[in-house]
């Protein structure tokens, strides 16, 4: 196996950083929590123990599903396996990843943590397969559009009605490590209408989620660190699934192949592109490779035929089963259903002001923010409790299959 190859930042470029922190040199880029706008301006303000952005890491990891990261699908969803990634080791990664970058860069660590922390917390069970079927049903149901980055910020801004500051809740919709640039400048958002404004947009266009970009560097480092959390993490993890063979030889790029590599490198090549500057940016090669990357992820892992069989095949009728199901039960004001126990309930007997009571809302969308918090175990368990004589089952690969 070829040696690994770890880039370092340049001289010239090492000197400055050293000169920069030696003469106290702050370029200015941090977002100041001194301006950070929230709904109701009168309340969460910060302390000398507590800043703006502290509130809202606070406010996001105590909040009812924080906890509901450790059972979600990255990618892999059919695995009984404790090294296998789930979706709350993501953000953890995400968050470091991108702490590294901002703290060179001279940002606030505090916002990139909050927007890292919060930005998949929308996400539906079985990673994206879940999210395009329920995109799909919800979508003809309605006309509208389910997307994870838009859906994190209801999660955090109406059906828990927080109080999250402005850039955190810009950083979370405009985080889509989906769409890769090769330099992120910051688009300005000065209030919250612009904020509810491009959120309906991306509700009824789903290819407006395209053009949207983080107001703040902050925001921006977090949108490529989901990416470099993924791209080699997601390698390793198809090894372990045994999706590829251990021996498996990744092309080599300009990036590197192995998970290693890949965060070394694009982080010091995002460091050596950016620094000093209003803007976050990759040189050419790197660019081009991690476009590339991802696509050969996509060819070999993301669209693997006997994950999508068992997604398709599987999943998917379960899940519009399970829609269809809990949207009768809410329609017809059945209170013993899970949708009322488990969800409205508990939501509607929170403590957080609201403008209108959560029942209010959208059947549809109701229905939509119930089965999008759900973990994998809980929705196949819901699923079989009010199906149990349903013919889907979730075939799992144990820890003492033969290999």
């Amino acid at each position: 196996m070829k040696k690994p190859r770890y880039e370092k930042l340049s001289e010239k470029l090492q000197q400055q950083i050293e000169q920069d922190r030696k003469n106290s040199v702050n370029y200015g880029f941090a977002f100041d929590e001194g301006k950070m706008m929230r709904r109701d301006n009168s309340r969460d303000k910060s302390s000398v123990w507590r800043s703006a952005a502290v509130r809202d890491i606070e406010k996001i990891i105590n909040s009812p599903f924080y906890n509901r990261y450790q059972d979600k699908t990255q990618v892999f969803s059919f695995y009984k396996n404790d090294d296998i990634s789930h979706r709350a080791i993501h953000v953890q990664l995400v968050s470091r990843i991108a702490r590294n970058i901002g703290a060179i860069l001279g940002l606030n660590l505090n916002l990139i943590e909050a927007i890292a922390l919060g930005h998949d917390i929308g996400h539906t069970p079985f990673g994206h397969a879940g999210e395009r079927f329920l995109n799909e049903i919800y979508n003809e149901k309605t006309g509208r559009y389910f997307s994870h980055n838009i859906h994190s910020a209801r999660v955090l801004d109406t059906i828990y009605p927080l109080n999250l500051s402005l850039p955190t809740l810009n950083g979370i919709i405009s985080h889509n490590g989906e769409f890769e640039c090769k330099e992120y400048v910051p688009k300005p958002m000065l209030s919250f209408e612009e904020l509810d404004a491009e959120i309906e947009k991306c509700n009824m266009d789903i290819a407006y989620n395209k053009s949207l970009m983080p107001s703040t560097l902050e925001g921006c480092v977090v949108r490529v660190c989901d990416m470099i959390a993924y791209l080699g993490k997601d390698r390793q993890d198809a090894v372990r699934a045994k999706i590829l063979p251990e021996d498996y030889d990744f092309e080599d790029t300009a990036i590197g192949r192995l998970n290693s590599e890949i965060i070394n490198n694009l982080v010091v090549n995002i460091i050596e592109n950016s620094y000093g500057k209003n803007y976050i940016m990759l040189d050419k090669a790197h660019y081009d490779a991690l476009v590339h990357v991802k696509k050969h992820n996509f060819d070999i892992i993301y669209k693997n035929e006997a994950i999508e069989k068992q997604y398709n095949e599987t999943i998917k009728p379960m899940m519009f089963e399970l829609y269809n199901k809990l949207l009768s039960d809410l329609e017809n004001d059945n209170r013993s259903s899970k949708i009322f126990t488990h969800h409205i309930n508990r939501i509607e007997s929170s403590y957080y002001p609201r403008k209108q009571p959560y029942m209010e809302e959208e059947s549809n969308q109701i229905v939509v923010d119930y089965i999008a918090s759900m973990t994998d175990d809980y929705f196949v368990d819901l699923y079989h409790y009010l199906f149990p004589k349903s013919k889907y089952k979730i075939e799992y690969k144990g820890y003492f299959e033969k290999d």
